[in-house]
This record gives C-alpha cells, structure tokens and sequence, in this order.
C-alpha cells in the first residue's frame, strides 16, 4: 500500500544544531537535482500519496524550496513543511498560495531551554509566534512539533500553546537514532512514563482545541514514510537508520518495500486526519 503522506527531506544543511535531530544525515552528501526532485514528487503523486510534507535539515534554506512547492501544488498534493522558521516569511512571500500548512517546530515556552537544545540563540520562541500569526493571516494551516526531552518533559506549555492557537499539536518523544544524533542525545533522553506525564499535564487543553498528539519512540518507529535528500527511502527500525535504493530507479513500491514502514502503525498514530480543510482539521 502506498502511503498517502510523504515526508521529503530534501536538504541536509540547517543554520541549528538541535541535539536531539535524528535527520542530521551524516552518511549522505549532496540532493537531488533539481530536475530530479520535480520528478520525485511526479512520481509519488502517480503512485498514489495524498500529502507531501517538506522537511531538513532545514527546507527553507534548498535553493529551490519555492519552485519545489509549487510544483507539488500544481501535481495535486496538498503541500506541508516543517520548519524552524529560517527563512519561512520569504517563502510565504514567494508561494504562500501554494502551501497548505506550516508545522513550525518549539520544543519550550523558554527562550533559554529552547538556546540549550541548540535550537535558536534566545529568541526562537517569539519568532515562532509571529511567524505562527503570519501563517494566519494568510489562511495557512498551522502545526505546533514539540519534542520533549529532559529539559523541557516537566514544563508546562499551555499558555504558549493558546498564544500559538495550532490546529494540530504534534508532541514526540525524543528519539536516539544510531549515525543520527547518538553522542549528543543521550543526556536528553526520557522514559515512557515521564513522556506521558508531559502528555497527562496538557490533556486539558482539548476543551480548547488544542490536546497533544502525543507520539512515544514505539509509535514513531516505522510509521513515517521518509525519503531522504537523495530521493531514497529510509526508515529508523531498532533505531538504526537504513535506506532504500533511489526512488526514480526503482520505483515507489518496490523502494518502500527495502526499509521498514507500517501502514497500520501510521493509521495507529493518528497519521490520517482531516489535511484538506484548514479549518476543520
């Protein structure tokens, strides 16, 4: 079966250093061309996906992030990034009529957690929220991607959480991937339970609209199809990266069916909902 979203991380270099990223891809140089990334998303849409989600390194920083959008708009897909917001405001400037939704990633309401996580140096979190108003104003959907880990699994983010107002809050737990992030994630690692304790203490934000999706190391593992800059499926199965032969040499099918993914983990997880309608979802 062919996963209706796709995760394309078509750039390696991003301008942080989170400590916990488990899509530094310290085994792969380059990306695709441009030609052959516009052929990607043709060939994923003829396979049958539904949703591309552009991702890092850090999106906004591909050279062709713009052009590589819009031609996914214009194949049919709806379009999604995650981004830290390195260069989001220019890309809404340029095709903000073609990008269906932002997930903008805030591990901590704290400017000073978010600065010892790597990410931003003490101004991430506002940024963000203008950055999440902008999104707004140009009836972008908006996602909040939190990842906790031992700095921030005791916080309490519910202010910032009805400040940021997402349609769709993605929590993670913290996930050590071999050649990825060991070395630097280790420090930063949480059980299940304190997971959940961070999850329980937000729960009563679904009165508002805003509960968690919380998803633990289990239900993320195998349950994201993910192509990585050079066009190759890869997946994190025992927590160890591994990769498919390229996508425009073998295919969609036959490419997903050399690493570990599961449809029914993603269905599990929460992975279809309601993508098409901003104001619903």
């Amino acid at each position: 079966m062919i996963p209706v979203a796709i995760n394309y991380h078509l750039y390696k270099p991003c301008n942080l250093r989170c400590h916990f990223c488990f899509a530094t891809f310290r085994d792969v140089q380059g990306q695709l061309s441009l030609a052959d990334a516009r052929a990607l998303i043709e060939r994923l849409w003829d396979a049958g996906a539904e949703k591309l989600n552009f991702a890092g390194g850090e999106p906004t920083l591909h050279p062709h992030i713009a052009e590589l959008v819009r031609h996914a708009k214009a194949v049919g897909f709806v379009t999604s990034i995650v981004t830290n917001g390195a260069r989001l405001d220019q890309l809404i400037s340029g095709v903000g009529d073609a990008l269906d939704w932002v997930a903008l990633s805030v591990d901590s309401a704290r400017e000073e957690t978010q600065r010892l996580l790597g990410r931003g140096k003490g101004t991430h979190v506002a940024q963000a929220v203008l950055l999440a108003d902008r999104c707004r104003n140009q009836r972008i959907g908006l996602k909040l991607n939190t990842v906790i880990t031992a700095l921030n699994w005791q916080e309490d983010m519910s202010d910032f959480v009805r400040r940021f107002a997402p349609a769709r809050w993605k929590v993670f737990q913290v996930l050590r991937v071999v050649g990825q992030n060991d070395g630097t994630v280790e420090p930063l690692l949480i059980t299940a339970p304190q997971f959940e304790s961070f999850v329980v203490r937000h729960a009563q934000l679904d009165a508002e609209g805003f509960a968690p999706v919380p998803e633990d190391n289990d239900a993320m593992t195998d349950s994201y199809a993910m192509i990585d800059p050079l066009g190759r499926f890869f997946g994190n199965s025992g927590g160890v990266q591994s990769y498919s032969r390229p996508i425009l040499d073998v295919g969609v099918r036959r490419g997903l069916a050399e690493i570990g993914y599961d449809d029914d983990k993603f269905e599990a997880r929460g992975g279809l909902w309601n993508w098409r309608n901003q104001e619903t979802a």
